[in-house]
């Protein structure tokens, strides 16, 4: 890493903060060097997310730039030797300690939350294997639904690509692939996806369907609708509308749906991978609020579904209070609805279970917890996310 590099991973380091996360700080100063090469972009954000992961390791006295520096040497020293560093070492200093009291904490995740995450593709339904020749440096999960989720080894800017410009595919995580396929939409049917954000599941349901039916996308932000609206042109994808939702009994429109997606806001512990710098931003009373908020939503929502429609809750979180704790708390304020049963679709022969739960360490994707309802005596569809 020379001089220049390191000023500025140093710069993004400094300007981070809360209310300032450092991915959206590495983007805009990343974009104010007009002249940077890809390979110092890289090697920008490298030395940045490294930090985060290792940031418990340095030495707080030292100097901004050597803490830099030296996070870049842990990282690559465990990337070669991961062995060289102790379970119990990684356990006491990767993380907040508040952690340990509200979910799991294991060896095998925080080992995973120290490397570089994976970087997942969702490829335009049935194309897959045809795009995955086209990028190269590609590997499809696996058959069916599956061969249109894709491994990207590679290193080009995929936002650059010809592939990317003509919507062949959109940068997904599989985790968050597969809360879509455990959905299930069938062409014809209509969905509410209650907190869109940027639309990454809106899309993929509009692939389900195959652009049949109608979805619609909700969010609190109207800026984060805004760019939906993009990724769907792009995409070509044109069974939707958008209409803003704040979480509270007051719904954005009368119509009533064949299933309702709340993948609600959350703490976001399950994205710690590639999002270190919020290891040391969220707070456990983030974790007691969220959860609190999450169960809002979900009783809000309840009441947009038809009779036999599907109720699905994702938050990509892993503790207690804002997964079991949410579902549990809506069972006992909501007793007319049961829960269904739930396959993992990424998991072929494993039978469904009462909800799924996803650690990055078991895929290479984010941490995500998905259950879901219908209402007692409908006859909705028996066991989501296969046959």
């Amino acid at each position: 890493m020379n001089a220049f590099t390191l000023g500025l991973a140093e710069h993004v380091v400094r300007a981070a903060d809360r209310e300032h996360p450092a991915d959206g700080v590495l983007r805009e100063v990343l974009k104010e060097e007009r002249n940077i090469t890809p390979a110092q972009r890289t090697a920008v954000s490298m030395a940045v997310f490294s930090f985060y992961r290792w940031r418990g390791w340095l030495p707080a006295s030292k100097p901004t730039r050597m803490q830099v520096e030296q996070a870049a040497q842990l990282a690559e020293r465990y990337a070669a030797q991961p062995n060289s560093f102790a379970d119990d070492d990684l356990l006491a200093r990767t993380l907040p300690k508040w952690v340990a009291g509200v979910m799991e904490v294991t060896p095998e995740w925080v080992r995973t939350l120290q490397l570089p995450p994976t970087l997942w593709l969702r490829a335009r339904r049935g194309q897959g294997r045809g795009l995955a020749a086209k990028l190269g440096d590609c590997r499809q999960h696996g058959e069916g639904a599956l061969g249109d989720t894709l491994e990207y080894r590679g290193r080009q800017d995929l936002f650059l690509t010809p592939e990317f410009h003509a919507g062949e595919f959109e940068l997904q995580d599989i985790s968050s692939q597969a809360v879509s396929l455990i959905c299930a939409p069938q062409p014809g049917e209509t969905w509410w996806d209650a907190c869109a954000g940027e639309g990454g599941k809106t899309l993929h349901l509009s692939g389900l369907m195959g652009n049949k039916g109608l979805i619609w996308a909700s969010d609190s932000a109207a800026w984060r609708l805004q760019k939906l609206k993009r990724r769907a042109a792009r995409a070509q994808v044109f069974n939707y509308r958008t209409a803003p939702w704040d979480g509270s009994a007051r719904l954005p429109t009368r119509t009533k749906f064949d299933g309702v997606l709340v993948d609600a806001p959350c703490s976001g512990i399950g994205t710690w991978q590639r999002n270190p710098h919020a290891r040391w931003t969220v707070t456990p009373q983030d974790v007691e609020e969220l959860s609190k908020l999450q169960e809002q939503m979900l009783v809000n929502a309840a009441p947009a579904l038809k009779p036999g429609g599907k109720l699905l809750y994702a938050v990509c979180t892993l503790t207690r209070a804002e997964t079991q704790g949410v579902a549990g708390r809506f069972e006992a304020e909501c007793p007319e609805f049961e829960r269904l049963p739930v396959r993992d679709p990424l998991s072929a022969g494993k039978p469904a279970g009462a909800h799924v739960e996803y650690w990055p360490q078991q895929f290479g994707g984010s941490g995500m917890f998905i259950a879901a309802w219908t209402r007692r005596g409908d006859e909705g569809q028996a066991v989501l996310g296969g046959s």
